[in-house]
């Protein structure tokens, strides 16, 4: 498959940075550091905490206090409201809903479209590279991918911005060349119902190529279960025989490695 060979070529270019990020720990962490107050100075919070004088991580620390998520409560509603330039340059238009782990109230966190790409986008590209880069024959393009995420229901907070779980927001905003090979379809991804939602991906990818998984292994084991059940076989290899890649995060993946 052509793509194949064009994505491999372009995704294992990134594993030169990525030595370089290995091999120059320290360093990294300061050009990025001064990337973002060099960006943030002239937001709310920049001005209101003095990045135009920050160049250090001393200076950083020394400006900026270790705070809970309620003192951040003004600038957080003024970047609902839908003002720019509050925490980050720009509008911010997405916010993931928290399970609340500090106290019983949720909480909703900016999520930036920086953020999306080179966060969340740029870490599944990472691991990408890094697996073709080990991997040189790998064909994960020639079949299809398994993307699922938890509760994927967007809610409005007003007229411009929205509010759910962080992978509503990733699956929302998928980039086109993790979407061309995606499977199911977004519609079925992107149910409310969990357990409707997991009986027809099971369903719709049964007899599908599929190369690669990814998703928080709970979530994922609960899927890979419900196909197998469906599908009447002993395991998921001989449902999928050219599975070969799974990407998760989240939880500590021992417990689920039997």
């Amino acid at each position: 498959m052509p793509f194949d060979s064009v994505f491999s070529w372009i995704i294992k270019k990134r594993i030169e940075q990525i030595n370089q990020f290995s091999e120059n720990p320290i360093s990294t962490q300061n050009e990025l550091l001064n990337s973002l107050v060099s960006n943030g100075k002239h937001t709310q919070f920049g001005e209101n905490h003095g990045f135009s004088s920050i160049s250090n991580l001393r200076q950083f620390k020394d400006n900026i206090p270790l705070r809970t998520y309620e003192d951040y409560s003004e600038y957080l509603k003024k970047s609902i409201a839908g003002e720019k330039d509050i925490l980050w340059p720009g509008k911010t238009t997405w916010f993931s809903k928290s399970s609340g782990t500090t106290d019983s109230k949720s909480k909703l966190i900016p999520v930036t479209a920086e953020a999306i790409q080179n966060c969340h986008y740029k870490g599944g590209k990472d691991l990408l590279s890094i697996y073709y880069h080990n991997n040189p024959n790998a064909k994960l393009f020639s079949g299809k991918h398994l993307i699922l995420g938890g509760n994927t229901s967007l809610n409005k907070l007003n007229k411009e911005s929205y509010f759910g779980d962080l992978s509503a927001i990733i699956v929302k905003n998928l980039p086109f060349w993790a979407e061309i090979r995606r499977t199911p379809n977004k519609q079925i991804t992107l149910m409310e119902n969990w357990e409707e939602k997991i009986e027809k991906m099971a369903i719709a990818s049964l007899k599908e190529n599929v190369k690669i998984i990814a998703g928080v292994p709970s979530w994922m084991l609960v899927l890979l279960n419900k196909v197998i059940e469906v599908s009447g076989k002993n395991n998921i290899g001989e449902v999928w025989e050219n599975l070969e890649f799974y990407m998760h995060g989240g939880v500590n993946f021992e417990p689920y490695r039997d």
